[in-house]
């Protein structure tokens, strides 16, 4: 058995982690079409994950409203009748005993879907036009920008009540909160929009009605975008200040993370990279650790145990997030721990993303 500071337990709010590393939420297409409900192969897969002993596992996106559902087959949140669904998945973690975790990942799809799937116009802070979905959203009221404040509490409060031991709140990669935060999808000129404060001033206002309704113990975690890869997208700079915030708020740990479609470069970026580039947010999310207390975790097409490892031990970041290796071989800490493995076979292909159920199409 190896030793690694990777393996070494740590704290998100008062939950303990069993180590370091986070499997990245990933949409599955495992779920029923018409109601968002889970379905036996998404029970297995993430039970498979938990006998992996992964210290957290985030689940694929799932929508607080059918306004914001992004995908075929995705997980929905949106009303009561979903928590008996949701709770199978809690379960299916906490039966195995391995200690491992298990966060809802709550989101809104904002302009980055379509008619069919959400059932009405797309909706988004200002109504700028998206190249990659060929939508022209709506632009929200102020009235209407509360409503969604209590979308994604009311989310986080079933996920409580279903189980799930925190949520973590997609603002990233384009979607309706990150929409929020990026000058160029927020041209607002009221509370919302402008400085930095008011493009994030609703990521505080979640935090907060999260933590008042599901009490200030309830872990509550965010993945926010650093930089949107667009020369008039957020900043660094103005992501760091972001970040400290929504730690005052409330905030309980952070995922950092970058890109969205109209950029040509979302946040899983294909084929293999050497060593020396594996990690390729990871600049980002050790910048904005650098202001904060909570802890922050890191990602970008990471396969080797002693880059992960080097990552951490330098206080770069304190977790490791990782998914399509995951999917290749969802026991795959077993073999890092082990020794029998010192790097994911996975090779970045994104054929894994199949509308007939996420599947590694190398694995045997």
């Amino acid at each position: 058995m190896i030793d690694s500071i990777l393996f070494s337990s740590t704290k998100i709010g008062q939950l303990r982690l069993i180590n370091r590393f986070v499997r990245s939420a990933t949409h599955d297409y495992l779920a029923e079409e018409k109601t968002g409900a889970t379905t036996e192969k998404q029970i297995e897969l993430y039970r498979q994950l938990a006998e992996g002993e992964i210290g957290l596992i985030i689940t694929g996106h799932a929508y607080v409203h059918l306004s914001g559902k992004a995908s075929p087959r995705q997980l929905a949140v949106d009303e009561d009748s979903k928590i008996s669904s949701l709770s199978t998945l809690a379960e299916a973690v906490h039966k195995t005993g391995s200690g491992s975790l298990i966060f809802l990942q709550i989101a809104h799809a904002g302009r980055q879907t379509k008619l069919n799937l959400c059932q009405q116009t797309p909706i988004a802070p200002s109504a700028v036009y998206d190249p990659v979905s060929k939508v022209m959203p709506r632009e929200l009221t102020s009235e209407e920008i509360y409503q969604i404040i209590d979308w994604f509490t009311r989310a986080a409060v079933r996920a409580s009540r279903a189980g799930f031991d925190g949520v973590q709140i997609h603002a990233a990669h384009g979607y309706l909160l990150s929409s929020f935060i990026s000058p160029h999808t927020n041209r607002r000129n009221d509370q919302w929009g402008g400085s930095w404060e008011k493009r994030s001033r609703i990521l505080r206002e979640i935090i907060r009605g999260i933590k008042e309704t599901c009490g200030q113990n309830f872990t509550v975690m965010i993945k926010m975008n650093a930089t949107d890869f667009l020369p008039d997208g957020i900043t660094l700079d103005e992501a760091q200040e972001i970040a400290v915030s929504l730690e005052k708020a409330g905030l309980d740990a952070m995922e950092v993370s970058g890109g969205m479609n109209e950029a040509g470069r979302g946040s899983v970026w294909p084929s293999l990279r050497s060593e020396e580039e594996e990690g390729y947010f990871i600049p980002y999310a050790s910048a904005i650790k650098k202001n904060l207390k909570i802890p922050v975790g890191g990602l970008g097409g990471i396969r080797t145990l002693k880059v992960a490892e080097g990552f951490v031990a330098s206080g770069l970041v304190d977790l490791i997030s990782i998914s399509r290796p995951f999917i290749n071989e969802p026991y795959i800490l077993l073999k890092f721990k082990s020794g029998e493995w010192k790097k994911s076979p996975c090779i970045s292909c994104n054929k894994c993303f199949n509308f007939k159920g996420i599947r590694c199409a190398q694995a045997k």
